[in-house]
């Protein structure tokens, strides 16, 4: 009995996929039941490429070939160049300070922490671990130290950690 219940639902399923399929197939698409085939009445334009182009100008676009941009970028690549002064020209480099303030229950993490936030050391973590590599990480003592980006990496570690 079971399997003729699954038959004859499967067949009412065949039979309505069937109609559907038979309408979507035979639709003429007019425009009057809502779906439109506008393809068959407009006619086709053909633009040539300078008309494209300048439609395009008019509209506030800037046209140019592969060649023209590729010479518009090595030029400007070329200009910043120039442009730029050498590294020992430039002017004095900017210093930032910082007073490390140091409480009790404080460790090195969130020493690295404080130094990454002011672009002393560029990662917190890779701080903490090398301290811990370092085996200086119960040399962390309450204060108050200043350190400055001008400073180097271990010149750095030395003033914190004494």
């Amino acid at each position: 009995m079971r399997i003729n219940l699954l038959s004859s639902f499967a067949a009412g399923i065949l039979i309505s996929t069937t109609i559907c399929g038979a309408v979507y197939l035979t639709d003429k698409g007019d425009a009057s039941n809502g779906s439109a085939k506008t393809s068959e009445h407009q006619p086709t334009v053909t633009v040539s490429e300078k008309e494209m182009k300048n439609k395009l100008v008019t509209k506030g676009y800037i046209v140019q070939t592969k060649a023209e941009y590729d010479k518009n970028m090595k030029d400007a690549k070329a200009s910043v160049e120039k442009q730029a002064p050498p590294e020992e020209n430039k002017a004095a480099k900017t210093v930032t300070k910082l007073m490390v303030n140091v409480s009790e229950g404080m460790t090195s993490i969130d020493v690295g922490r404080m130094l990454e936030a002011a672009g002393i050391v560029p990662n917190a973590f890779n701080f903490s671990q090398d301290i811990e590599q370092k085996g200086i990480e119960n040399k962390l003592r309450p204060g108050v130290f200043q350190v400055d980006s001008e400073m180097s990496y271990d010149q750095v570690v030395s003033a914190i950690f004494k």
